[in-house]
């Protein structure tokens, strides 16, 4: 049902797209069908490249962001005393745009890589601690008093306690961050780069006025986005089997 609900829903663009595209009658809003075309044509000579190198940030960016604000959410969770010492650092730097510190980011990365995956990192590491944080602290003491009774230490309590109870939390927090990553990397590789899909739309395709071209980016850097939404869903079914038990 959720398949046949998607297909529609990208039917339904598809033909609202179309529809706008014969009103308009304007290069700039190429037919959806001539933007697939220039999509194929396209991804072998550059674009599939631009899509990797992309991917690869983002994924990167993701994947670090989780593995370091996890483990600290979790303690900060578990130890108030810890908690209240980083909590007004926290409350300081967690408002804060990240995106206005990339040009700092670049001044000390340089214009490769690492500044790109840096600002991503910074942006989403912050949206996971708080979330895990909090899942963490909310913890019902009763819980954690019965396992203890059983003789659970503090890794049989990580493993079996906090890890499940704050998994989904965790994955929450990537689902709502994908869109906010994608949108930093399009701004990030719209300048001082060569590679990436940002690089593309902007450098590559809209300054040759290839209108085309440029949409096929448009729609590559959507369908990053919308597949790492399919895997993070993915790896919810498969981590956390117990919130679709019927």
């Amino acid at each position: 049902m959720r398949q046949r609900d998607i297909l529609l829903a990208a039917l339904a663009l598809f033909v609202v797209w179309e529809i706008a595209a014969l009103m308009l009658n304007r290069d700039i809003l190429p037919a959806p069908t001539d933007v697939l075309v220039a999509l194929v044509v396209q991804a072998p000579r550059g674009l599939g490249w631009h899509f990797v190198v992309s991917a690869w940030r983002v994924v990167a960016s993701i994947a670090l962001s989780v593995a370091l604000a996890t483990p600290a959410g979790l303690v900060l969770g578990q130890y108030p005393r810890v908690n209240r010492f980083f909590a007004p650092l926290i409350y300081l730097t967690y408002p804060i745009p990240k995106i206005v510190l990339l040009p700092i980011v670049i001044l000390f990365l340089g214009i490769g890589d690492a500044s790109k995956i840096a600002i991503i990192f910074l942006i989403l590491f912050f949206q996971v601690l708080v979330v895990v944080r909090d899942a963490s602290a909310a913890l019902r003491s009763e819980l954690l008093y019965s396992v203890r009774s059983l003789g659970a230490g503090r890794r049989a309590l990580l493993r079996f306690v906090y890890l499940p109870a704050t998994l989904p939390a965790v994955l929450t927090a990537v689902r709502v961050s994908i869109g906010t990553a994608i949108a930093v990397l399009f701004f990030t590789e719209s300048f001082a780069t060569n590679a990436g899909l940002g690089y593309y739309v902007i450098v590559d395709t809209f300054q040759r006025i290839a209108f085309p071209e440029m949409y096929a980016g448009v729609v590559a850097m959507s369908v990053l986005g919308l597949a790492l939404y399919f895997v993070v869903d993915f790896l919810e079914r498969k981590l956390c089997p117990y919130l679709f038990a019927k």
